[in-house]
C-alpha cells in the first residue's frame, strides 16, 4: 500500500464538490503499487516514473483518467473519450461517492490492467499530423505565404494538429476563415494555439 502526499492532500481540500468522490477514488488508486503525486495541477499515480493515472475535478463531474486507457478492455464498457480527438486517454466520471464505491472491483480491476500495459511498454499508436486533412481555406493560406508554410512547418506536430483541429472544428466556412485569420500571426511567431 502507497503513501498519500500533502500535496493531494490540499487538492483534496480545495476541491469541496467532489473531495468525498476523490478521496474513494484515491483510497482505491493507493492500494496498488503506483506511487502518488501531483502533476498539471491534478493528482497523478505513476509507475516508475510514467504516468498511469489522473483524477480529476470538473465543474459538473470528477473523473478517474487512464493515461493509456486505449489500450485498456474495458469489458464492463465503462471507459469514455474526453473529447473527440482524444486519442490515448480514457475516464470515468462520477457524481456521487455511491457510484465510485459501487464500481470498486471494476475500478481495481482497469488500475491493475493499465499497471499491466505500463509494465509491458505497450504504446498507444497515434494519428500522425499527415492523417490530419488541411482545410482548403488554411492550404490556400499556405500555399500564398512561403513564410506561413515554413512557419507551421517548424511548429511540433502537437501544435500543428491544434491547429488543424481548430480550423477543421468550425462549421461554417465563415468562421473557419475567421480562425484562420487570427491565428496566422501566432503561427508566424512559432506559436501553438494556446501559448
Amino acid at each position: 500500500m502507497n503513501h498519500s502526499t500533502p500535496e493531494v492532500d490540499g487538492y483534496l481540500r480545495k476541491n469541496k464538490k467532489w473531495q468525498r468522490e476523490l478521496a474513494e477514488l484515491r483510497r482505491i488508486v493507493l492500494r496498488t503499487p503506483l506511487t502518488e503525486g501531483v502533476k498539471w495541477r491534478v493528482p497523478c499515480y505513476t509507475l516508475d516514473g510514467k504516468n498511469v493515472v489522473l483524477l480529476g475535478a470538473f465543474k459538473e463531474f470528477c473523473a478517474i483518467n487512464f493515461v493509456k486507457g486505449a489500450l485498456l478492455k474495458d469489458p464492463k464498457g465503462l471507459l469514455l473519450r474526453p473529447g473527440e480527438n482524444t486519442q490515448a486517454a480514457r475516464w470515468i466520471k462520477f457524481t456521487d461517492v455511491s457510484e465510485v464505491r459501487k464500481l470498486e472491483r471494476a475500478l481495481k480491476a482497469l488500475i491493475d490492467e493499465a499497471i499491466e500495459v505500463e509494465k509491458s511498454a505497450l504504446k498507444v499508436v497515434l494519428k500522425k499530423t499527415a492523417d490530419y486533412s488541411i482545410p482548403a481555406a488554411f492550404q490556400k493560406k499556405l500555399d500564398g505565404s512561403p513564410a506561413l508554410k515554413a512557419a507551421f512547418g517548424a511548429l511540433t506536430p502537437g501544435r500543428q494538429r491544434g491547429y488543424l483541429l481548430y480550423f477543421s472544428g468550425a462549421k461554417q466556412s465563415k468562421t473557419r476563415e475567421s480562425r484562420i485569420e487570427k491565428c496566422m500571426r501566432q503561427i508566424l511567431a512559432g506559436k501553438g494555439l494556446n501559448d
